[in-house]
């Protein structure tokens, strides 16, 4: 089978992460990728042993040139599908050269973030198929007319081999410079107002006031740089919390951490969740969007209302005081994300939506 790709994402965390793993796993049975992707992003590196690669400039949801590059590159490759794999313009004007060029599309939604009825009713016309990455964004796209016969679900997945490797804790936290009796909270998102950094700020005077013990880092990176970073000078928190910035270290970085904490406001699934859980650290995250299905509560971790900074610093409190509950919930993210999250999981679950397409089912355009 021959698949064009396109993902607009830049950096290589995500969404982009879950392309390059769903490319190498197509390549690994006998696939052809041909991976559309905006000039100089990480991913283009990634993904070139295992996909031709074009570099295009993708200018966002205002590029109506798009449409034009995207359908020369469909009608010179030939491919038996186009996967859209992002927002930022490639959803729709993939959408549309895909269908002046008669080609089969599926578009993959990785965000629950609601869209207008009118619209969804017009964009989700282009698709032949809609893969959402978790139960709780299938839910949102049937509650805004998404007919069911189009819809899919294939969760993201992780590398758990990856992740579930011992690592020096002496040396990460000595890169970090935490010390090694600190119990370190690590938070890793984007800063972006969604992801919730500052209700998080908002528990941590009074926790560690309780737990002096602890200390926070944010690893990501995005436009809330400089307002976090003022919140938390504003709130004498700078000698406890830091800004980590992104790192490539990440799966040395994950087992170090004693808890994982995400915020979130919204969030479709939560891909850092997944690799926090695979290297076995605790996780307290919002009952929110597609996370419970990442973070079972009692299981990997613990659940809180989203907004609420009284249940957040209740939930994480109550885990630093108890350091076997940790361990138990570490080990239970491990075996979580090895039966039910696997690289090969998705990779089988996508190729399944590919092969309806061509099988007895048809084609179910409108």
């Amino acid at each position: 089978m021959r698949i064009l790709h396109v993902e607009a994402g830049r950096h290589l965390y995500g969404g982009a992460f879950q392309v390059l793993h769903l490319v190498r796993g197509l390549a690994a049975r006998g696939h052809d990728n041909l991976l559309v992707c905006p000039r100089g992003c990480a991913l283009a590196k990634a993904a070139a042993p295992c996909a031709e690669v074009h570099e295009l400039p993708l200018h966002g949801d205002a590029d109506l040139t798009m449409i034009t590059r995207l359908y020369r590159l469909i009608r010179a490759f030939c491919p038996d599908l186009v996967h859209l794999h992002s927002r930022s313009g490639a959803d729709v004007m993939g959408g549309i050269a895909a269908r002046l060029a008669g080609v089969p599309v599926i578009h993959t939604r990785r965000v629950d973030n609601p869209e207008p009825r009118w619209w969804v009713a017009l964009k989700y016309r282009l698709y032949d198929r809609v893969i959402a990455i978790s139960d709780g964004i299938g839910r949102v796209l049937l509650s805004e007319g998404v007919p069911p016969a189009k819809l899919r679900v294939v969760r993201s997945a992780v590398d758990h081999d990856r992740y579930a490797v011992p690592v020096d804790r002496v040396a990460v936290r000595a890169r970090l410079q935490v010390p090694m009796e600190a119990i370190l909270i690590g938070v890793i998102a984007q800063l972006i107002p969604r992801k919730g950094h500052r209700v998080l700020l908002g528990a941590l005077p009074d926790l560690i006031a309780t737990h002096p013990e602890i200390q926070v880092r944010f690893f990501g990176q995005g436009p809330l740089a400089a307002d976090l970073q003022r919140r938390i000078e504003s709130a004498g928190l700078a000698a406890q919390v830091r800004l980590a910035g992104f790192r490539h270290d990440l799966p040395e970085i994950l087992p170090a951490l004693d808890l994982v904490v995400h915020p979130a406001l919204m969030e479709g699934l939560g891909v850092s969740l997944l690799q926090a859980a695979a290297a076995g650290v605790p996780i307290i995250a919002s009952r929110v969007g597609g996370i419970p299905e990442a973070v079972r509560e009692g299981e990997n971790g613990l659940l809180v209302p989203p907004g609420d900074i009284a249940a957040l610093r209740a939930a994480i409190s109550a885990l630093i005081v108890d350091p076997e509950r940790r361990r138990a919930l570490g080990a239970g993210g491990r075996a979580l994300m090895a039966r039910e999250f696997s690289l090969a999981a998705m990779v089988e679950g996508n190729l399944a939506v590919y092969r309806e397409l061509f099988g007895s089912g048809g084609l179910l355009r409108g």
